[in-house]
């Protein structure tokens, strides 16, 4: 091997098998580069794990509910005093009466199994039935007018106290503080669980039940808001994605190049950038207080996303066009396609992984928005359902990032814990539409 050397004029011969000092520094530099570069990851992955650990954490519990379970006697003279059943008169009873049943039947199960607690009277101790218990009871019962005059076991919700007890939110220590539970209260709670009579189960109403007030943590449920978000994208997709591809088609395959679709181009572009906020300020301005419709709509809020979508549709399809190669246009051209033939039958299907997936993204990142829905009024306290469309798309209903926002400004720690398991199901749905993506993208990519 020969050790070749360089010369240069007014430079003393050097070997290039020899690192030179400047050599050495650029080296240097990029050694540094790199480990800037994995610093930067392991911080953004250490803060990434962080809010999983925290949203984890806090929110899991969210899908667990303390609930009693004891013989109820459903006394005919207390809830069909007339002894027809008739729904219409055995409405009349109301969830007070209801509330008092779920009390007396609870006391007599303390006595019978020899439970009790000093300093807890029969009153205190059918506090820890969730006042939203007695409706379910009434709704059970008028549902069914046959279960009058018999005994059932339901599990009903404790009351939300008792849940956080269980769940170590709660402690003796801060009942000695708290208005609405005590400490006797809490140990009576402690012997009805090892007795069997109160245990944590999965909470499917978290999922079905809608919101509930601030007397009734432990009833709050994401039924109304999933709905509302379900509705909301579902004609998000109708609007955004047909409009959004074929402005895309137009302005990348038909339309002139001159200033005019520039302009357009600009446009779209910056509007893009332009704050959430912005747009929900234009959807109030517009489709609430010129065009009149109905606020905290899912079709407000719906129109709303649609406009803040649409440039990220756009951008995402023309990038997928102008991606496939021209040879693929001119080889259709040079065998007598037309230019409509070029695009439906070769540009686009093999954009379509591209368009794919830009357009689940940019639902997903429109799932999550929350600033434009609150000024349109979707922050409002909704606890009925929306009815099946096409008439639901004009009733009141909330979204999942709404209704995080809600719970998260409430005073109860209940509350607090609710949010958190809604970020939870949140971040589900991100997570499968990011999925969904890309099995997409694979399902219909094509090699050229």
């Amino acid at each position: 091997m020969t050790d070749i050397s360089t010369t240069s004029p007014g430079r003393p011969r050097r070997s290039i098998l020899t690192a030179s000092a400047e050599m050495k520094r650029r080296n240097a530099t990029e050694a540094r580069f790199r480990i800037y570069g994995l610093v930067a990851i392991a911080i953004s992955l250490l803060m990434l794990a962080a809010m999983l650990f925290t949203i984890l954490r806090d929110g899991v519990s969210a899908f667990h509910q303390a609930r009693l379970t004891f013989p109820v006697e459903l006394a005919a003279e207390v809830l069909d005093p007339k002894g027809n059943r008739n729904r219409d008169e055995m409405a009349k009873v109301t969830t007070v009466g209801y509330q008092k049943v779920l009390a007396k039947a609870l006391v007599a199960e303390l006595a019978a199994r020899g439970i009790a607690e000093d300093g807890v009277s029969d009153k205190q101790a059918g506090e820890l039935i969730s006042k939203d218990a007695a409706g379910q009871l009434r709704a059970d019962v008028l549902a069914n007018p046959a279960l009058v005059g018999t005994t059932i076991t339901p599990a009903v919700l404790a009351a939300g106290r008792v849940d956080g007890f269980l769940k170590g939110r709660v402690t003796l220590e801060t009942a000695e503080r708290d208005s609405l539970i005590s400490p006797a209260q809490l140990r009576l709670a402690e012997k009805l669980r090892d007795a069997g009579l109160l245990a944590s189960r999965w909470n499917w109403d978290f999922f079905t039940n809608p919101d509930a007030s601030d007397q009734r943590p432990e009833a709050a449920g994401l039924g109304v808001a999933l709905l509302g978000s379900a509705y909301m994208m579902l004609m998000v997709l109708v609007m955004c994605v047909p409009v959004g591809v074929a402005a895309s088609i137009y302005l990348e395959e038909f339309a002139p190049k001159n200033r005019w679709t520039d302009a357009v181009e600009v446009n779209i572009s910056n509007l893009a950038a332009v704050p959430s906020i912005v747009f929900g300020i234009l959807g109030l301005a517009i489709f609430i207080n010129f065009a009149g419709m109905p606020q905290s709509s899912s079709v407000v809020g719906a129109l709303v996303i649609s406009l803040m979508t649409l440039p990220t549709i756009i951008i995402a399809t023309r990038a997928a066009i102008r991606a496939v190669p021209p040879s693929i246009r001119d080889a259709a051209l040079g065998v007598g396609a037309s230019k409509m033939q070029t695009v439906f039958h070769h540009v686009l299907p093999l954009a379509m992984p591209g368009i794919l997936t830009g357009t689940i993204l940019g639902l997903a990142s429109a799932l999550g928005e929350t600033a434009p829905l609150l000024l349109i009024g979707m922050v409002a306290f909704v606890d009925n359902y929306p009815a099946p469309p096409p008439e639901g798309f004009l009733d009141p209903a909330t979204a999942l990032p709404v209704q995080v926002y809600s719970w998260a400004s409430r005073a109860d720690p209940a509350f607090i814990e609710r949010s958190n398991g809604a970020i939870i199901v949140l971040l589900v749905f991100l997570v499968i539409m990011n999925v969904a993506a890309i099995l997409l993208r694979r399902r219909f990519e094509r090699r050229w």
